[in-house]
């Protein structure tokens, strides 16, 4: 009878202990995910961590493992890697101009141009000289020229069809959508869907003055509401908009002092800009066009290509993606997945690709929910656990090493750059990081000093401290996983 009572007591015990299963040397472990879990922050909040040998493949760590949390921008681990698998490395995304019509004796091209879209990211990109709007539009001028058209009598057209005519998933926040990490996609992209608005602050009082944009003229009327603040104080302007009006209220602070602080916002209708403002570039050069631009929606069989513009291969937008976590990146992958896959670029369909990828290498599923490729969605949920899964299929893949190098290498590069500035150099970690408002997640690699692979999740939901506070608590578990 005592060992009975013995037994029903440690089984009472064991049950009413947090989900987590602790393998040989991870006591250390333990103790820093239980102290992060037991501090008053996180009260009211959800911790989960996981971690797997991928090498031995076996679980080495959970807490709370099972829990189904949002991931923020952990959601490009999938995005970048399904890319690599349905796309390749080495794709690159095609703009097409063309023209429809004939060319006359003199030059006229009585007909339209179209500008058709195939989602590129990097289309008019500022990051780089050869996809600047001047170096686009000056390659694309000159070979209107090569094809012998002076002057347009009719109409430069934009054709964004290979993506929906829905640039925003429904459920990212209105506070969000006017600013340029939140820009969404179109099967025509423009400068990144963002523009400049610069903010002269120097000796003024109260209120700064918009003192131009970047790129300008482009017919967006931004209403300033914002006030100047303290020295140093870095930028701090919330920008709201929707994403088929021409108008940008602005509002918050920026520092005094200033002739010329920038913040970057949404561009509205990226594609109609693009047309615009090469038929304005068109025009300054002495290619008059007749008409305004306009949308279309089909296109003649017989259309004659001037120039096919390629991007930057698919391995250089996924590591920009991963080591910077650009939301628009990471949506025009998305939405491609889905138009190469079902014949239409849709947040339905990239997620249709996702869930594929994980359907056939026979991952479960339960807990995860994946609405878009960036990660901004408060409806995306995933489990730490799946996370390691997913990450030990990759790793047994002919993609791993491309997709692993794609990831920031903490101590070195991107958003992991300062996240453990004490690691060891005989330990090399990779991660992607994850944050928003009440998010501060981290998945990826470690190769330990054993020479063994590690897969490891890490995800924190609902914390009351503030981020940088919750940073440091993550960072403490970070060290004891690259310990292991």
């Amino acid at each position: 009878m005592r060992k009975i009572k013995l037994f029903i007591s440690t089984l009472l015990i064991s049950l009413t202990l947090p989900v987590c299963s602790i393998a040989q040397g991870t006591v250390a472990l333990d103790n820093v995910v239980h102290r992060v879990a037991e501090d008053p922050s996180m009260v009211h909040a959800s911790l989960s961590v996981s971690v797997h040998n991928v090498t031995h493949n076996s679980v080495v760590y959970t807490y709370e493992a099972h829990r189904s949390l949002i991931p923020g921008s952990l959601t490009k681990l999938f995005t970048t890697a399904v890319g690599f698998k349905t796309l390749g490395s080495d794709f690159r995304f095609k703009t097409t101009l063309a023209y429809d019509g004939n060319i006359d004796e003199k030059g006229v091209l009585h007909g339209n141009i179209y500008i058709i879209g195939g989602g590129d990211p990097l289309l008019g990109s500022y990051r780089y000289q050869g996809t600047c709007p001047d170096s686009l539009f000056t390659a694309w001028l000159h070979d209107i020229k090569t094809a012998g058209i002076k002057s347009v009598d009719g109409r430069i057209c934009y054709d964004a069809t290979i993506f929906d005519n829905a640039p925003l998933h429904d459920s990212w926040q209105y506070g969000d959508i006017g600013n340029y990490y939140a820009s969404g996609v179109s099967g025509l992209n423009f400068h990144e869907n963002m523009y400049f608005i610069y903010f002269d602050s120097k000796n003024k009082k109260g209120f700064p003055e918009i003192s131009g944009t970047s790129p300008d003229k482009l017919g967006i009327r931004n209403q300033n509401e914002v006030r100047i603040a303290g020295a140093n104080t870095g930028d701090n302007v919330i920008v709201y908009g929707d994403p088929f009006t021409p108008v940008r209220l602005c509002r918050g602070t920026v520092p005094e002092g200033k002739s010329r602080f920038p913040i970057r916002a949404s561009m509205p209708n990226p594609a109609a800009r693009c047309a615009e403002l090469f038929a304005l570039f068109l025009r300054e050069n002495n290619v008059n066009v007749s008409s305004a631009v306009s949308e279309v929606y089909s296109r003649a069989d017989n259309l004659t290509t001037i120039q096919e513009h390629y991007s930057n291969p698919y391995y250089v937008i996924a590591k920009y993606t991963n080591l910077t976590s650009n939301n628009m990146y990471a949506e025009c992958i998305y939405k491609y997945m889905g138009y190469k896959e079902y014949g239409k670029g849709s947040y339905a369909n990239g997620a249709r690709v996702v869930n594929d990828f994980f359907h056939e290498n026979k991952l479960n599923t339960a807990g995860v929910n994946l609405v878009d490729g960036s990660g901004l969605s408060r409806n995306d949920r995933v489990t730490a656990d799946f996370l390691c899964q997913f990450l030990n299929q990759v790793s047994h893949m002919p993609i791993y090493n491309d997709f692993s190098n794609s990831l920031a290498i903490v101590g070195q590069s991107g958003t992991a750059k300062n996240v453990l500035p004490n690691l060891p150099s005989s330990v090399t970690m990779k991660l992607k990081t994850g944050t928003m408002t009440g998010v501060k997640a981290y998945a990826g690699y470690v190769m330990t000093t054993k020479g063994e692979l590690l897969s490891f999740a890490v995800i924190s939901n609902g914390y009351d401290c503030s981020d940088a506070a919750m940073k440091n608590m993550l960072a403490d578990i970070l060290y004891k996983i690259a310990e292991l």
